[in-house]
């Protein structure tokens, strides 16, 4: 009888592990057959293995003492090893190895759940340590309508794979690095002549000091000057401008903070300035791999399957994406010991990333085989649009703030209980 060890986890799983051992004993020269278990569809039982038909065409011919697949059925269901899971077993059609499953079977397992916890039932993976990377909003910029799908979706991840007892490292992979935040530092210095001392509260509504700043660089070439010196200043570590950029990040945090504790989500932020020290790096292995080509004044990798190339160097010198995600996947894979990177995004980065994971592919750092580990996959949901179709926003153009999504919500929410008596108002 198979003991306890040999079948935790889901039940479908359990019962693979019974019909792997018959299969052994079965046609013991097939090595490579994987049990095909799947819900009944009639009402012949709970379960049914589906190996009869595909075994057939396989061993025909080679002196099997079979004559079709129905007789492989028999011989599947008669090899099943003794469990008290099983009730009773049956074969119908071409082979169908039809299952019932106990009921004092399943009244000992919801007890030994009750006793025990359900953890001992999750599934087992064969992974230890995943990263699961979502929500990623901008600094300076509020959480908007768009980052609760990524949010939502990503802590539903990394939720499963931690009840499977895998390590999970949530990164929230913040804009917190690039050309902007000459302009929002520069911004501050001009706004608040001692900006050292101005407070979250001093500077206000992040979304409007960001507009403000970017009206003021759009419409005045001396401030514009002023702030792509200052991308250089920051970039170059002078302690001024690295702490004003730093004092923006944290009014940032602060506000992401919130939101989160509303929703229930942990998160570690890991944004594109940690990995930027990386960069160079990364890129001269990739060069070293002869991956990395000169094209009209960029650096880029050319991938098969791609009409455009990754460029992972502009023609000004600069990073991008690209070179960012590249550094992060090599980072979480080598430094982090990531086995499997699941990243979190609209529809909209598919290509993105699908031509990231080619590179890293190429470099060796991900295996051929998309089934095999270390892995990467992009898990991509739709924009939230309107009732025009559009994306989603305000009628002032400006994406529906979450805060403010999240207030409606409750709002409504609570109306409705009102509404059905469910909720005593304080007047009442």
């Amino acid at each position: 009888m198979a003991n306890d060890e040999e079948t935790l986890g889901s039940l479908k799983k359990q019962l693979a592990k019974l019909f792997e051992a018959s299969l052994r004993v079965t046609v013991p020269t097939e090595t490579d057959v994987e049990p095909l278990v799947a819900a009944c569809t009639g009402n012949f039982g709970d379960y049914q293995c589906n190996n009869a038909m595909s075994l057939w065409p396989r061993i025909k011919g080679k002196g099997t003492e079979f004559r079709g697949p129905p007789a492989v059925g028999q011989a599947l269901m008669k090899n099943i090893p003794q469990s008290e899971m099983i009730e009773k077993c049956s074969v119908a059609g071409p082979g169908f190895v039809n299952v019932v499953i106990s009921k004092n079977w399943i009244a000992k397992s919801i007890q030994k759940m009750l006793t025990h916890g359900i953890g001992e039932w999750a599934p087992r993976l064969s992974i230890q340590r995943a990263v699961v990377d979502f929500s990623s909003p901008n600094i300076a910029k509020e959480m908007h309508v768009g980052h609760l799908r990524s949010t939502i979706i990503g802590d539903t991840l990394a939720r499963m794979l931690e009840f499977s007892n895998v390590e999970v490292l949530r990164r929230n992979h913040v804009g917190d690095w690039g050309t902007q935040f000459g302009m929002l530092i520069e911004f501050l210095f001009e706004k608040f002549p001692n900006w050292e001392d101005a407070s979250e509260t001093a500077i206000g509504d992040l979304q409007a000091f960001y507009k403000a700043s970017k009206q003021r660089f759009d419409e005045d070439p001396v401030f514009k000057e002023r702030a792509q010196k200052a991308v250089v200043k920051l970039q170059g570590g002078e302690p001024k401008y690295r702490k004003a950029w730093t004092q923006i990040c944290d009014i940032s945090r602060s506000e992401f903070a919130k939101v989160y504790q509303r929703l229930g989500v942990t998160i570690e932020e890991k944004g594109e300035s940690f990995y930027n020290p990386y960069i160079p790096g990364v890129l001269e292995k990739l060069s070293n791999l002869g991956l990395i080509e000169e094209s009209q004044g960029a650096r880029v990798i050319f991938l098969e399957g791609f009409n455009i190339p990754l460029i992972v160097v502009k023609s000004d010198g600069g990073y991008n994406y690209a070179s960012t995600d590249l550094a992060a996947i090599w980072y979480r894979l080598n430094e982090e010991k990531a086995e499997w990177i699941i990243y979190v995004t609209d529809v909209g980065q598919s290509q993105h990333f699908e031509m990231v994971f080619k590179a890293a592919k190429r470099a060796g750092w991900l295996p051929a085989d998309n089934n095999s580990y270390p892995r990467a996959n992009h898990v991509g949901f739709g924009l939230v649009l309107g009732e025009d179709g559009k994306r989603f926003r305000t009628r002032n153009t400006e994406v529906v703030r979450l805060v403010d999504l999240l207030d409606e919500a409750k709002t409504r929410s609570k109306a409705a209980l009102i509404e059905r008596g469910k909720v005593v108002t304080s007047g009442q």
